[in-house]
């Protein structure tokens, strides 16, 4: 088994090679002065390859940084807006042909195809070759001993051709590019022996080794079929979402046809009519209709949610009950759903400590393999003098060397830890982010909208001209901020327009109308005066005062609980005042809170907490809580969050309940300690088997069986994860909801 499974090769005549053109129209925009692209690489084999890829391109001028999915074959590459750099021309060189990933072939796997037919054609080989071999091992000899090798020499050749062409090609698509990857010596160690036992042959020698040679790539490619499925069970999770991803919509013209067009054509302004019982294709606004939507896929809730005119609806949505006229937010690859299957795919690309020692011990494999196989060949020549046993045991060490084990240690834990995850209703931005979540030692929680609802209703309104509640609504319809949404839903709005409306992070919202600065928000930034209410100001004069509740999030107070023991020690940052952080406080138990707190506060209670030592975890929400989330250790946020506050998280949680935080870090925990246990695994493995194999104790297929026991043994124990460790699985019955939508869908 090899840690460098292929992919499915690429396809002329299924997808071309695309030009600068085609590659800056696929890419999008971070938003932040970078453009991104995901591209498919089916070339990618192993450790050394990544290596290879990465380092390429982030030494193109322009590019920011390149990343590689060893699982998807894919790579994401980030740039200075502009014109692409040559990231095509530039893979192209290297031998990983590229082309524009498709979602909609994520679910269509043309290489188990491959491998299963190589296994049925090197097995049925294998086996005429072997009773072949039973007359001669029962006393043929002279011509008749000769004609049965000739006839095995005859059935062994278009077997490894054919079979062993996923081997021999990527060997060869390294080896004339001037690099080395893994598949080298397993290419080199099938040749020698079928090129020995052609030697014998020739030669009339009494023993021939053409079953040997079938057999260990026979194999071999069990090995490597097993490897790939029990990869693709791992993954099942971002496989089923690509599956739930519509595939196109019904576009309503501006004339008033009706054209369906493929989602990756559809637009932000474009009107789609979603009938009841189709899914939306890509996040939208409700412009006319009203229904029922499953947002299972989404948040996980199973119950029903009635959206009507203005409602924000995401990709992956179920309609359910009415027909609905939606006008598009944001495009195909911008999407909620498309945001998920990234932040699935990338659990695995992350730079982790454990797989940055692993990957490097990898790309040091090729020229240290080749090494002891000359040396352990020349070693035996020496010793014995026979070149026949001298190769025989230089070919076991090419096989046996091999480190799949190593190489499979960090990833598939990685991916089982994703889809885990995933099951709990969170999403990881990459690998290296759970490493972080598994040493953190200290929480901070913001208040609202993360330890409450942050849908607070607002209570009562003093003011002596009731006019100033529309101004107030006509103002708060700007911001995103949970209170001015309370406030902007309250009454309608007034028809008083402003100009230049800002929102000020953890302050309120400023416009100017009527020749007047009005301001809502924190009384001591509106008006000046001291105390943190909510207040509407006119010129700096309030004349409006707004007081709210709020709701306690579903398994608050038990994830304080438990956080407060299995993690460190828990705070609460807000930035309202201190009365209502006393209330939300003492009913959680939390005994150590920050109140009328500023974006720029947040940081520096963090930067404190890490200068006496702590690796903190950060959960927060709003747009104020973004530099926080981006400066903590490791952070999290739901997916109610702020767009900005999202992005600076490491980890998203899809459900109102806040148990996704320990859930999380119980996943984090384990996911560590097997990563540990596999790389153990693996070094233990070569320090035994090498040696063994250099003393001449280990044949070549002996060796093929090891190295691919060695790889299974990895995975199984990668496999635990998703298995519950005792009695009910918290995390699968949370998550019942999700997983049963994915089933189903």
């Amino acid at each position: 088994m090899s840690c460098c499974a292929p992919g499915a090769e690429f396809d002329p005549s299924r997808s071309a090679i695309p030009s600068d053109e085609e590659l800056l129209l696929a890419s999008r925009s971070l938003g932040d002065g970078h453009r991104q692209v995901e591209l498919s690489i089916p070339a990618v084999h192993c450790a050394a390859c990544i290596q290879t890829v990465e380092g390429a391109l982030a030494a193109l001028p322009g590019v920011s940084s390149a990343r590689v999915n060893l699982s998807t074959r894919r790579v994401s590459v980030k740039w200075r807006d502009g014109a692409p750099p040559p990231i095509v021309s530039t893979l192209d060189r290297l031998g990983y042909a590229p082309n524009l990933f498709d979602e909609q072939m994520a679910g269509k796997d043309g290489t188990l195809a491959e491998l299963i037919r190589a296994v049925g054609v090197s097995g049925f080989a294998a086996g005429n070759i072997m009773l072949l071999s039973v007359s001669v091992w029962s006393g043929a000899e002279g011509a008749t001993r000769d004609l049965f090798h000739w006839v095995s020499a005859l059935i062994a050749l278009p077997a490894l051709f054919y079979a062993g062409r996923i081997y021999y090609r990527s060997a060869w698509s390294a080896l004339r590019r001037g690099r080395m990857n893994m598949d080298v010596p397993i290419a080199i160690g099938v040749t020698l022996a079928y090129g020995m036992s052609l030697y014998e042959t020739v030669y009339h020698g009494a023993h021939a080794y053409f079953d040997a040679s079938v057999t260990l790539l026979f194999f071999l490619l069990i090995g490597r079929t097993l490897d790939h499925v029990m990869r693709d069970r791992a993954r099942e999770a971002v496989i089923g979402l690509a599956r739930l991803s519509p595939r196109g919509a019904l576009v309503l013209g501006s004339d008033g046809r009706r054209d369906y067009r493929p989602v990756e054509e559809i637009r932000p302004g474009d009107r789609l009519l979603v009938a009841a019982g189709e899914r939306i294709s890509v996040d939208s606004r409700v412009v006319e209709g009203r229904s029922d939507l499953d947002r299972s896929l989404v948040t996980g809730e199973s119950a029903p949610v009635a959206a009507g005119v203005g409602a924000e609806v995401q990709a992956g949505t179920l309609n359910l009950t009415g027909p609905l006229t939606l006008e598009a937010t944001a495009a195909a690859t911008d999407s909620f759903l498309a945001e998920m299957i990234r932040m699935l795919e990338a659990a695995e690309g992350g730079r982790a400590r454990y797989r940055r020692i692993a990957e490097r011990v990898s790309a040091l494999y090729a020229p240290v393999v080749h090494l002891a196989a000359v040396v352990t060949f020349l070693g035996w020549m020496v010793v014995g003098g026979d070149w026949h046993q001298a190769l025989t045991i230089a070919i076991a060490v090419l096989i046996i060397t091999c480190p799949c084990a190593l190489g499979l240690a960090v990833p598939i834990v990685q991916v089982m830890a994703a889809r885990r995850l995933f099951e709990a209703g969170v999403m990881v931005k990459d690998g290296s982010a759970m490493e972080r979540l598994a040493e953190a030692d200290a929480v901070l929680f913001d208040k609202t909208g993360t330890l409450t609802l942050g849908k607070p209703r607002l209570a009562s309104v003093e003011t002596a001209d009731p006019a100033m509640r529309e101004v107030a609504a006509a103002l708060a319809a700007h911001s995103r901020h949970p209170l001015s949404q309370s406030i902007a839903a309250a009454w309608p709005q007034s028809g008083t327009a402003f100009t230049e409306p800002e929102e000020k992070p953890g302050l309120g919202m400023e416009g100017r109308s009527g020749g007047h600065v009005w301001r809502l928000g924190r009384a001591a930034w509106a008006t000046g005066e001291p105390g943190d209410d909510t207040v509407l100001a006119r010129d700096g004069v309030a004349v409006a005062r707004f007081a709210f509740e709020d709701r306690l999030r579903v398994g608050a107070r038990e994830t304080v609980a438990e956080a407060g023991m299995a993690i460190g020690p828990v705070e609460m940052l807000s930035g309202d005042g201190a009365a209502a952080c006393a209330r939300v406080a003492s009913g959680l138990g939390i005994e150590n809170f920050h109140a009328g707190m500023l974006p720029g506060d947040k940081v520096a209670r963090l930067a404190a907490l890490s200068a006496s030592g702590r690796k903190v975890l950060m959960v927060g929400d709003g747009l104020n809580d973004a530099p926080a989330l981006g400066a903590a250790h490791v952070s999290m946020a739901p997916a109610s969050a702020a767009d900005v506050g999202r992005n600076a998280a490491d980890f998203v949680f899809l459900r109102e309940s806040l148990g996704a935080v320990t859930a999380a870090r119980d996943v984090a925990v384990r996911a560590g300690r097997l990563i540990r246990q596999n790389i153990a695994i693996a070094i233990v493995y070569n320090l035994i088997a090498v040696p063994i194999a250099i003393l001449g104790y280990v044949t070549p297929l002996i060796a093929a069986i090891a190295m691919s026991v060695s790889s299974i043994i990895v995975i199984a124990n990668a496999l635990r994860l998703a298995a519950p460790r005792g009695g009910k699985d918290p995390i699968i019955s949370s998550a019942e909801p999700t997983v049963h939508a994915m089933r189903t869908a």
